[in-house]
């Protein structure tokens, strides 16, 4: 079986205007440096909610001052909001406890940055959209579909951009399989088999002690971890889909679970059975800070991340509990399947107990050749031709960049779309705008809603799932 090297190699160099001087970077980020000192007049954004996203996005106004400055902060955690102040110098002025007050000012910034929790992204997109912001939404947009076309309408009324962020539809292999596609070398596409293995511990801090564990307070997994996964079906597909049904179950934590004899939080658990349980929290957080590890997750659960305080965490919040001490109630493993005009047909799951963390595997079936993707592997993608039976492996032009080096780059990339965007509103950089967020949202809701009513849903004339 033949095979070459794809056109798409990866260049590393190294950026001198990056926080740090050892990290590989793109010829596009090379030349953007070498501009980097060319007068211009920077964006204004306002961070509101300045957690992990929220500071992590703003990191871009670091690298590329020129471009991006942030100007205001609204986070009611005052060690989030001080830090991001002293950060970027930010004037008392422009930092708020509650991004309500913000808002009744004059308009003082170009932009917002939204990353606030799943449930508190509509009613600040909505206020600051009415006051001509434009916005950069964390994903899901929102979490029912009412307040998404309530977004989505607001920001066109109000001739604002609205970026959402769907990062995997950034990322440089996304990319190459979309070139891939539409250049016809595999010929129609008629399957995708599109598999996330969230990760057996990585489940178990966001999804069964974390934010998202419970659809009450936050919403399903589904929307919640796969809908920037749905985004690139469609986006691939690109063809609308006609038809949705989805299973999925709450496996394994569940108070009938739980080991007899075990405590209530991993600190107390009797050591024999701690010792013995993959999903213990000393595992999962003190034993990254013994090994020197400060940052996600352990960064999560404590604003200093040293032994004392992360025990404290352990011993009094969240994550210390029990995984089969909970109140979570989202679903562990789903499987959504999918009809797009013209018959072709998609199969996504969503899977807890993996030991692969968020590294997708993709098989693209078309009529001349299919094409393979392990998301994490070198060189991830390989295409493989029916006609001349040889394997083409392809690799993807990539961007790490400190701080922004999340999703493969796509976090950088990101930003980057929406900063120029902002700087050149003529042009198309935002591959995440309204529309298109909008329908892989409404995908989302009606696989959620079919596996609820185990039924098969249809889209009607209006785009709607019934």
């Amino acid at each position: 079986m033949g095979g070459k090297q794809g056109k798409g190699s990866i260049n590393k160099k190294y950026c001198q205007n990056s926080l740090t001087t050892d990290e590989p970077i793109s010829d596009e980020m090379e030349q953007k440096t070498e501009t980097s000192n060319s007068v211009s007049t920077p964006k204004t954004a306002i961070v509101v909610g300045a957690g992990a996203r929220g500071s992590g996005y703003s990191l871009y106004a670091k690298m590329y001052p020129d471009r991006l400055k942030i100007f205001g902060v609204c986070e009611p955690r005052e060690f989030q909001r001080t830090a991001l102040m002293k950060a970027y110098g930010i004037p008392v002025e422009n930092a708020f406890e509650d991004w309500k007050d913000a808002v009744k000012r004059k308009k003082f910034a170009d932009c917002v940055f939204i990353c606030t929790p799943d449930r508190l992204h509509k009613d600040p997109a909505v206020a600051f959209a009415k006051k001509g912001y434009h916005v950069l939404l964390e994903k899901p947009m929102a979490v029912t579909e009412e307040d998404c076309k309530e977004i989505v309408s607001t920001c066109k009324e109000n001739h604002t951009l609205l970026s959402v962020c769907h990062v995997l539809r950034y990322t440089p292999w996304v990319q190459k399989v979309k070139q891939i596609i539409d250049s016809g070398d595999i010929g129609d596409v008629v399957n995708i088999n599109h598999t996330e293995p969230v990760g057996f511990w990585h489940f178990a801090h966001s999804y069964v002690r974390g934010n998202w564990r419970n659809k009450a307070t936050s919403s399903f997994s589904l929307l919640a971890k796969c809908c920037h996964d749905v985004d690139l079906i469609c986006f691939w597909m690109n063809k609308k889909c006609e038809r949705v049904s989805s299973f999925g179950n709450l496996s394994h934590f569940h108070k009938k679970d739980k080991p007899e004899g075990a405590g209530d939080r991993c600190l107390s658990c009797p050591s024999n059975i701690e010792e013995n349980c993959p999903y213990s929290a000393k595992k999962i957080y003190l034993d990254s800070v013994k090994r020197g590890c400060k940052s996600w997750p352990t960064s999560v659960i404590s604003d200093i991340v040293d032994i004392e305080n992360v025990t404290k965490a352990l011993q009094t919040g969240p994550y210390g509990k029990c995984v089969y001490d909970t109140d979570n109630d989202v679903v562990s493993h789903q499987v959504v399947n999918m009809q797009f005009e013209g018959g072709a047909t998609c199969t996504l799951q969503m899977v807890a107990f993996t030991q692969k963390i968020c590294a997708r595997e993709v098989k693209i079936h078309g009529t001349k050749g299919e094409i393979s993707v392990k998301d994490g592997r070198y060189p991830p993608i390989k295409v493989f031709d029916f006609l001349t039976k040889n394997t083409t492996e392809y690799e993807a032009d990539c961007c790490i960049v400190p701080g922004l080096s999340g999703h493969g780059g796509a976090d950088y990339h990101t930003v980057e779309a929406f900063v120029d965007a902002l700087h050149n509103p003529d042009t198309d950089t935002i591959a995440t705008g309204p529309d298109n967020t909008l329908t892989s949202h409404l995908l989302c809701f009606a696989a959620e809603r079919s596996r609820l009513e185990n039924r098969v849903l249809n889209r009607n004339s209006l785009g709607e799932y019934e």
